[in-house]
């Protein structure tokens, strides 16, 4: 007897529906799954059999095969024992095949027929409601994460005889419902505040303005002088994510298995902060069934960079193509896979191998040659695409000691929104949603320069011999900083505070 269960594979961070079609006949005893499995789907095989005795029923003793359809996708992840498990105890009788018609089923199976929490439940239930299913059985710790997906009913199981109770209408299974007015974000950076740091005006100006038009940073300075700080509550000044930013970043957070059961939409910017031993495939994504990396992970939010010039510089040249493109496609020799990449890149360094060059404080004890070497770590196209260039000085006791009440994140983000919404208005049907994100041919249509700022900017482009791509990037921030103040119109002081930032490097040359 033949029978078939829907179910989906992941690819990317959507989903692809696969039938599990079941067949026992008579033959030697041999179990096999085919349709281009990988080994954890191959290795279903135990857990299902082990499964189904545990849950009090006789493993046949017949020729089982399983055939994942369509045959030419590459299975991966225990999704499929849930699925293989009920397509055989329906083909047994135990089951009526036409009542699994209208259901996607997803779920690991555990040896003794408990039902485990599996990666991809969201991406998996809303490919099922794009399908025109109706209802979708997931294990009790997807459930809340599938219920984000409208016009489905989503049922929780935690043991394989409730679905079979269920299917055989011997019992229920719970369903689970989430209630969009109470959704509430799950903040991302832990009440961290700026009023929290003392001192520091100029970096909080440059991370103000990075996030009111999206813009990447590097801060430069000794150790101490709060650069990380800084970094940890940028999350805190930028905009909620819109409901569409949720769900693909929530996608890509329940494809790496970052999810659980009380954190299954989020809602708050992503802060992501890589060590920097990392490897390129942890940094941009792969493997041999391609995984999200930490880009991805940041993707509509932040990733940041410590230590920046001790990653390895072949990871460093490999954030160039995603900072650019907002997304990364990773290639096999039998298929290819993007995941998006929009992420502001927040990066920190010393300004020497000791941390003190240009410290009044302490001595630098490192050689010029040293210096240079350090900073060459860093490759100049890397530079290019970084907005932002910052100094962080030393914090001194004063600033520490003193009782002055410093400026809340949330003052911050009232000027950062007000920026936002300009920009949301001028690129309005354009698909970009921040000045970072203009084209060369939107730079001349909206970052319009008077007389005396298009005079400095000349002066400067030839004075610290920047390049193309940087005459842009001062154009982008100057357009940020002007939106600041709600003006049109890039005045001389937009472009001098925007050349400060790029010109940083410059003033460090050794």
């Amino acid at each position: 007897m033949i029978s078939k269960v829907s179910t989906a594979t992941l690819y990317g961070i959507n989903g692809k529906t696969v039938d599990v079609e079941v067949d026992i006949s008579y033959g030697l005893p041999a179990f096999n799954i085919v349709g281009l499995p990988e080994t954890s789907v191959k290795e279903s095989k135990e857990r299902v059999r082990a499964a189904i005795k545990n849950a009090g029923f006789e493993f046949p003793s017949d020729r089982i095969t399983v055939n994942l359809a369509p045959a030419d996708v590459r299975k991966e992840g225990s999704s499929f024992d849930l699925p293989i498990a009920l397509g055989i105890l329906a083909s047994m009788g135990v089951i009526g095949p036409e009542k699994m018609r209208d259901y996607f089923i997803a779920g690991e199976l555990s040896l003794d027929a408990g039902i485990k929490a599996i990666r991809g439940a969201l991406p998996i239930a809303m490919l099922a409601a794009q399908e025109g299913m109706k209802n979708i059985i997931v294990p009790c710790e997807n459930g809340n994460e599938a219920a984000v997906v409208k016009d489905i009913k989503v049922f929780g199981a935690s043991h394989l005889l409730e679905i079979i109770h269920f299917f055989k209408g011997d019992g229920g299974l719970k369903e689970y419902r989430v209630d969009e007015s109470g959704l509430n974000g799950h903040s991302s950076h832990d009440g961290l505040d700026f009023s929290d740091i003392k001192g520091q005006a100029q970096a909080k100006r440059a991370l103000e303005i990075a996030a009111s038009g999206g813009h990447n940073v590097l801060m430069i300075g000794p150790p101490g002088s709060g650069k990380t700080m800084l970094a940890r509550r940028l999350p805190s000044i930028l905009p909620p994510l819109t409901y569409e930013e949720a769900i693909e970043t929530t996608k890509i957070h329940s494809i790496a298995g970052l999810l659980s059961a009380d954190r299954y939409l989020i809602l708050e910017k992503p802060f992501r902060a890589p060590h920097h031993t990392i490897s390129d495939a942890g940094l941009i994504g792969g493997g041999h069934v391609p995984k999200p990396g930490e880009v991805s992970l940041a993707n509509n939010g932040v990733l940041f960079l410590d230590e920046f010039p001790e990653f390895k510089r072949n990871v460093l040249d490999s954030l160039r193509q995603p900072l650019e493109d907002g997304f990364v496609t990773i290639s096999r020799v039998t298929h290819s896979i993007t995941f998006p990449a929009r992420f502001m890149l927040v990066a920190a360094m010393n300004p020497c191998p000791c941390g003190y060059w240009g410290d009044t404080r302490r001595a630098c004890s490192c050689s010029a040659t040293q210096i240079r070497k350090y900073r060459s770590r860093v490759s100049g196209p890397l530079l290019d695409r970084i907005d932002i260039h910052i100094e962080v000085p030393p914090v001194t006791i004063r600033e520490l000691s003193g009782d002055k009440e410093e400026e809340s994140s949330w003052r911050i983000r009232e000027r950062v929104l007000n920026a936002r919404s300009i920009q949301e208005e001028r690129f309005k049907g354009k698909k970009i949603f921040s000045n970072s994100q203009m084209t060369t041919r939107m730079i001349k249509r909206f970052c319009t320069l008077s007389e005396g700022s298009n005079l400095l900017l000349e002066k400067a482009i030839e004075k610290f011999g920047l390049s193309p791509r940087a005459y842009h990037r001062i154009l982008k921030v100057a357009r940020t900083i002007a939106d600041l103040e709600a003006k049109e119109l890039i005045e001389e002081h937009h472009i001098a505070e925007a050349v400060q930032y790029r010109a940083l490097d410059k003033r460090m040359t050794v």
